[in-house]
């Protein structure tokens, strides 16, 4: 779902099924999978933040999975029989800015940001140093396998 027009471009379907595939292979999950994506603007985002994180301000992504999952595991369906992995949003003007700061093409930024997400619905996080090491192993693997370099 486009809320914000600036995300309006014909590179974001396709790289967003690209990434969402790239981090499923990476994570061995082969089944085709739902995902939500809505790209807002950073006022959205910061009010999503402060509901869902209780925290003040816009971010780049939030995930909200649909199921709670070990990482690695392979998610039920729904109750409708859909094979729904979950939703995640982009604020524009902080991917914008990131990109830019990074000196990153701006879909590489936004394909590893999927990338991200994608991992988060998984079960995936970096909450400690060896989470973190192995998703950020995930992600380049995911990243490599649509053609974009390592961010880290």
């Amino acid at each position: 779902m486009i809320e914000d027009a600036r995300w309006d471009a014909p590179f974001l379907q396709p790289l967003a099924e690209r990434a969402a595939a790239a981090a499923l292979g990476a994570a061995g999950i082969a089944a085709p999978l739902e995902i939500a994506i809505l790209a807002a603007d950073d006022a959205r985002m910061a009010g999503l933040n402060a509901t869902f994180r209780g925290r003040d301000g816009a971010t780049n992504v939030l995930s909200w999975p649909a199921f709670d999952l070990a990482p690695g595991a392979a998610p039920p369906e729904d109750r409708f029989g859909r094979p729904l992995l979950g939703d995640i949003a982009l604020g524009y003007e902080t991917c914008r800015a990131e990109a830019k700061a990074a000196d990153r093409p701006f879909e590489a930024h936004i394909a590893h940001l999927i990338i991200h997400g994608c991992l988060h619905l998984l079960g995936y996080d970096h909450e400690n140093e060896a989470d973190a090491t192995v998703m950020e192993d995930l992600e380049v693997r995911a990243l490599a396998r649509i053609g974009y370099p390592s961010p880290y």
